[in-house]
């Protein structure tokens, strides 16, 4: 990495055996991919009068050129209430791998982008507070949800209902969902600036 590893502990101790943990993972990371600019974690615990999922956030914030942001948040849920903090970071860095090898495939062009990939939608609907919202596409009339974090350019706060996109989807655990969304201007072409996946 460019820049040395950065992590940061929020409300819990800092050990010598989850700061191993990290960057040995973070290591992995860059085995996948050599040329990671930068790599910052943060882990947190949460208040303690939670009831629901384990005390425990991870965030990955990684940095690939020529302009990638990957950001990857591992939150509590019901279902891993019991998770020890070690098993929380690798599951978070498990997903940032997954989500890393296909950047690095798209960049070297091993993954062929299909034209339903790339078909024109309108903001459907969107839920600012939660943080996501869903794409209408203009042919099959198709609604598909999408992230703040797969809106590219940090443009998720600049959307409008009805305005024009043109969006990558995949199914995931809940059906299509789309991966990338990039706000077309006035003009119906794609604004140019860094991409952030």
């Amino acid at each position: 990495m460019q820049v040395p590893l950065e992590i940061a502990f929020k409300d819990i101790a800092n050990t010598t055996e989850i700061e191993d943990l990290i960057r040995s993972q973070a290591a992995k990371l860059e085995r996948i991919c050599g040329y990671i600019t930068s790599c910052r974690v943060v882990v947190e615990r949460r208040q303690e009068h939670q009831r629901v999922g384990n005390p425990y956030r991870v965030r990955i914030d990684l940095t690939i050129p020529p302009g990638h942001e990957l950001v990857v948040r591992r939150e509590p849920t019901q279902g891993d209430m019991h998770d020890p903090l070690e098993v929380v970071i690798k599951r978070a860095f498990n997903s940032a791998s997954r989500r890393l090898q296909k950047l690095v495939q798209l960049q070297q062009g091993e993954v062929k982008a299909h034209p339903e990939q790339q078909a024109t939608a309108i903001v459907h609907s969107l839920f600012p507070a939660k943080g996501y919202g869903f794409i209408r596409t203009v042919d099959t009339q198709e609604d598909i949800y999408f992230h703040r974090n797969s809106v590219l350019h940090n443009a998720f706060d600049r959307l409008k209902v009805g305005m024009g996109v043109r969006y990558a989807a995949e199914v995931g655990e809940k059906g299509l969902q789309a991966v990338s969304v990039q706000v077309e201007d006035t003009s119906g072409t794609p604004q140019e600036s860094p991409a952030r996946f």
